[in-house]
């Protein structure tokens, strides 16, 4: 079984105890972890995650509770460059963080596990 590949909302309800996933991606994820799933996050949407932040200078924070939490970033190389690209022409509307997230979820073999609807039923139709 691949990684499970987050995406911006499952890491941002696990960092922010108020978000409305808060509750759902902590089990979610303790689930996968249960399962010993390696969970990965692009490193767009790491970024992504960090800007608020970085408005706050809690990035170091921020980090420190991501790699805690065993999260690794995967880095943006060229073939999931060129898949994002591919993956964003081929569907009206997609956004190029999304397809980021949808080619790293192909490029690694993965699941995606995210709260936005449109992009887990792309994801489930890509595979």
């Amino acid at each position: 079984m691949g990684p499970l590949i987050l995406d911006a909302s499952v890491v941002i309800g696990l960092l922010d105890a108020a978000d409305a996933h808060h509750d759902r991606v902590v089990d979610d994820v303790e689930t996968a972890d249960q399962a010993k799933r390696s969970l990965l996050i692009p490193a767009s949407t790491y970024s992504e995650v960090l800007v608020a932040f970085a408005r706050a200078g809690r990035v170091r924070d921020a980090r420190d509770a991501i790699v805690a939490m065993g999260i690794s970033v995967a880095p943006l190389t060229a073939t999931v460059a060129e898949l994002a690209a591919e993956l964003r022409a081929s569907h009206q509307g997609l956004r190029l963080p999304d397809a980021i997230v949808l080619a790293c979820v192909r490029e690694h073999d993965g699941e995606l596990l995210s709260y936005d609807q449109r992009l887990t039923k792309l994801a489930a139709n890509d595979s």
